[in-house]
């Protein structure tokens, strides 16, 4: 399966993306530019909440395919973003308690499309992802998923704090995976729950870690202290899924 690299560039080209309903992921603006079309892309991309980048004319010039992006550069998703309520709809159509992937700082395209895939594979009905400080879903996801960014709804929020307080409310509890919590062999891991990840560099960021109702971390036993972000997604996922199975 082939997909398409979106990347959109010029000024008329961009609008028009914009006002076709695409999804623009980022926009990238020549800083200081001012003109009436290029007010008239900022407004629009402001009305779907897309995240605006201000660079210089040779940042410009290092993303442009063409050579004629006219100070404008849009990143489009190759796939359409759900909603929460997406994802908690789809569980309640199985019958089964919520199991959502909360992505913190993930930036790494291969580690994303992985991620999605695990989900699919442990029966998560979906992944939820910040607009900053996050990849979005790119060709490369999508390859990285191999395929399983067409059943697993991927949700796109602003504040991923105030997401995890509106999930306490439909019953939902949080772990974080995080060095230094208890072994997640100590923890029952079964009932409705959001599983946050964070990169293998910073973790979980602060202010997600004290959303969360617990902390687990995963034994180990070796000479380095971390995991790849997909693979500790992995080992977790699949000890909640272990711990299900048990309750059937």
């Amino acid at each position: 399966m082939r997909y398409e690299e979106l990347t959109i560039e010029g000024r008329n080209a961009v609008l028009e993306a914009f006002r076709s309903g695409k999804t623009i992921d980022k926009l990238f603006v020549l800083d200081g530019c001012q003109d009436g079309i290029v007010n008239t892309i900022k407004r629009e991309a402001r009305k779907q909440g897309t995240i605006v980048n201000y660079v210089k004319k040779e940042r410009l010039d290092q993303m442009s395919e063409t050579g004629h992006h006219q100070g404008v550069i849009a990143s489009a998703a190759a796939y359409t973003y759900a909603e929460v309520e997406d994802i908690l709809a789809a569980a309640r159509d199985k019958g089964e308690d919520p199991f959502i992937f909360l992505l913190d700082n993930i930036e790494d395209p291969h580690n994303l499309g992985a991620i999605i895939r695990t989900a699919n594979l442990a029966g998560a009905h979906g992944v939820i992802i910040p607009k900053r400080r996050a990849c979005g879903l790119t060709a490369a996801v999508a390859r990285a998923s191999a395929g399983a960014l067409n059943y697993t709804p991927v949700a796109k929020v602003t504040n991923l704090a105030s997401v995890i307080e509106e999930l306490k409310k439909e019953g939902l509890w949080f772990v974080c995976a995080q060095m230094g919590g208890e072994s997640m062999y100590r923890m029952k891991l079964t009932g409705p729950i959001g599983l946050v990840i964070g990169n293998e560099g910073d973790g979980v960021g602060r202010l997600i870690q004290e959303k969360c109702d617990f902390t687990a971390s995963i034994p180990m036993r070796g000479n380095i202290d971390s995991l790849n972000a997909s693979v500790a997604a992995g080992v977790l996922a699949y000890e909640i899924v272990r711990q299900r199975l048990q309750e059937q």
